[in-house]
């Protein structure tokens, strides 16, 4: 038998092969890649500004984990706890590049990569035979991840999405684990229904309402009687609870649905002035996030939160759509203004771009004055992008933009960021 066939052998006739790469306490582990002789093996975190605000734990390291320091947890909690805690800012500037740099391995071994966060992809591997079979082309991959980027990572293999990432939270860090349909029964269905992947507390809160605890009784609940109570979401439920998965790993990065920055104050603001000044930083960096990507957009939404935790969101639909950031502004104060007011105090702000399309097709009709005046803002904006591009994002600002709350940071590319927000793998495919 040659080795060709042999390999082919492991491989299902009908079925595919997924791969789930999940980076273990990703920003983290960049940080200790980078210097490893300040953080190899040391418990550390990175969280918010402990100066300016109440941090939280966005994530930390195995050796911090160790001393009970988890995410979501307060900063002064966290050092509670582990008194030697490293609590590091984070650098997504950092983060984007490793991110890249991991992805373009993944995509050596399939062009059917589908990125999912700053830290995990899937991987397609069902024609990728000349690799060698699915265990081996795991352990490459996390061999190079690991030798190249100095980075741990666990790798599921299964036969479909759903369970490739069940299989990658098996074994942290540096694990390897292979999840059949076969298995599904055996491993999970004893298992609480928030342990499937896409099953959050609030769903099985309501799953136990129904007398539904673990994920065999899901599996085993008749799907008439599930949609009965959550809709067609009742059938995706009977199906994953069975190891049934059939979406596509998509290599397609799709076009933003909506590109958003939200900020976490200091202190409590209510003055019209100190409110401008946050919704001016937030509309710039979001209209040049949404001028990268070519697009222009026609609903703009606000976001308030007041110190009570209490969120409302507002939006206005524009006769025109626009991706310029004074436009975005006028209408995120004047929202404001009218929604909420300035007698009220507020502790969180955000600007999110929704009705995105692009900018070649978008059908804009503008009234004389403004067919006037909009080349003159088109020439501007490209001008300064090009500026910001080469020297920073801080190259060229209006008098308003200028303050020390945190709505300032987002132009800082070391601090602003988010694991979800792609914008990174858009802007530069793959294969760059």
């Amino acid at each position: 038998m040659s080795e060709q066939a042999g390999r082919g052998d492991l491989y299902p006739k009908n079925g595919r092969v997924i791969l789930h790469i999940d980076m273990n306490a990703f920003y983290c582990s960049v940080h200790e890649a980078v210097e490893p002789e300040t953080y190899k093996g040391k418990a550390i975190a990175v969280g918010g500004n402990i100066e300016l605000r109440k941090g939280i734990i966005v994530t930390s390291s195995y050796a911090a984990r160790a001393k009970g320091v988890k995410t979501g947890m307060h900063i002064r909690e966290a050092l509670k706890l582990c008194p030697e805690l490293i609590v590091l800012q984070p650098d997504f500037d950092l983060y984007r590049q490793f991110s890249r740099r991991f992805m373009q391995i993944a995509y050596n071994y399939s062009p059917l990569v589908e990125a999912m966060s700053i830290d995990e992809c899937f991987i397609d591997i069902t024609g990728s035979r000349q690799f060698g079979h699915p265990l081996e082309i795991a352990e490459l991959i996390q061999t190079r991840i690991r030798e190249e980027l100095h980075l741990p990572c666990s790798i599921g293999v299964a036969p479909n999405k759903l369970l490739a990432k069940m299989a990658s939270d098996m074994k942290k860090p540096n694990g390897i684990s292979v999840l059949r349909k076969r298995d599904v029964q055996a491993l999970l269905w004893d298992k609480p229904c928030s342990y499937m992947y896409g099953i959050g507390s609030r769903m099985a809160d309501r799953l136990r309402k129904l007398n539904i605890a673990t994920i065999g009784e899901l599996a085993g609940s008749g799907e008439a009687f599930l949609t009965k109570h959550f809709g067609v979401y009742g059938s995706w439920l009977k199906r994953a609870a069975n190891g049934i998965d059939d979406s596509p790993v998509n290599p397609e990065r799709e076009q933003s649905k909506s590109i958003g920055h939200t900020t976490t104050l200091p202190r409590n603001l209510s003055e019209a002035a100190d409110i401008s000044r946050v919704f001016l930083n937030l509309s710039d960096q979001v209209a040049r996030r949404m001028r990268r990507q070519k697009l222009v957009s026609g609903t703009i939404q606000i976001t308030i939160r007041d110190p009570d935790m209490k969120t409302i969101t507002r939006s206005f639909t524009l006769p025109v759509p626009t991706d310029n950031a004074a436009d975005i502004h006028r209408i995120a104060v004047k929202l404001f203004s009218e929604q909420w007011g300035y007698s009220r105090p507020v502790r969180l702000l955000g600007v999110t771009l929704q009705s995105l399309q692009p900018k070649d097709t978008a059908a804009i009709q503008l009234d004389l004055f403004e067919y006037e005046q909009q080349p003159k803002k088109e020439q501007l904006n490209v001008t300064m992008d090009r500026i910001r591009d080469k020297y920073g994002e801080s190259a060229i600002l209006t008098a308003g933009m200028l303050g020390t709350d945190p709505s300032a940071w987002i132009r800082d590319h070391k601090r602003r960021g988010t694991s979800l927000q792609m914008d990174h793998l858009r802007e530069k495919g793959l294969d760059e």
